[in-house]
């Protein structure tokens, strides 16, 4: 049986991939300037795959382009963290009690939670926990709703390696992983829904305690 080679990613896609984890792990910081010709350097390559890349990670939101500033790392503040995680606490406990109702596999969020208690480091640990979340909302059975859930998921990271990097918290959140996903498992839909709405929200709290009232709902 011929096997079928694995694809070499564009020259784009390397950049993004390797610009995005710099940023999601705290190598990039917020407010930092990101100068097309300093990451060609690095990477690399021309200044087209760096200039390109940038551009999606805006749309993204991880990045921000002004036009008489350049392209910065998006600052992390009160009023965007409030933003994101309103979009969480509104869409994604709902999306895990209908997986849970749908009895969809959470294998994948089980293997992503071992993955997160045996990281090597906090790298590691932040990309496993953001496959444990999305695990959990994916097989919602709604594509639409897992979409907008991807929309704002590296911003929701974003926010979170600024936390961790001034209040580490990962065996807390650990614990409530594994709470969730017990629940989850064990088929209580509302229990373990109600359990990531209370994770969320204790982490924001946490995190940015300056939020008024409506920001923690």
């Amino acid at each position: 049986m011929t096997s079928v080679p694995t694809p070499i990613p564009s020259r784009t896609q390397y950049v993004l991939d390797a610009i995005k984890h710099r940023i999601l792990t705290g190598g990039l910081t917020p407010g930092q300037a990101l100068v097309e010709t300093e990451l060609a350097a690095q990477y690399g390559v021309s200044k087209t795959p760096v200039r390109e890349a940038l551009k999606t990670l805006a749309g993204t939101g991880l990045v921000v382009m002004n036009q008489y500033k350049g392209v910065t790392v998006r600052m992390v503040d009160a009023d965007m963290a409030r933003a994101v995680y309103d979009v969480r606490l509104l869409l994604e406990p709902e999306a895990l009690r209908r997986a849970v109702t749908r009895d969809a596999s959470l294998d994948a969020a089980r293997d992503a939670l071992t993955r997160a208690d045996h990281a090597a480091d906090t790298a590691e640990r932040s990309l496993a926990n953001r496959e444990f979340h999305r695990a959990l909302y994916l097989p919602c059975g709604n594509p639409l709703l897992g979409r907008m859930l991807d929309e704002v998921r590296d911003q929701a990271a974003l926010v979170s390696a600024v936390a961790w990097a001034a209040d580490p918290s990962w065996e807390r959140e650990a614990a409530e992983h594994r709470e969730i996903l017990r629940l989850a498992l064990a088929g209580d839909a509302a229990g373990a829904a109600s359990a990531l709405h209370a994770h969320i929200a204790s982490f924001v709290r946490r995190a940015f305690p300056e939020l008024p009232a409506e920001g923690r709902r």
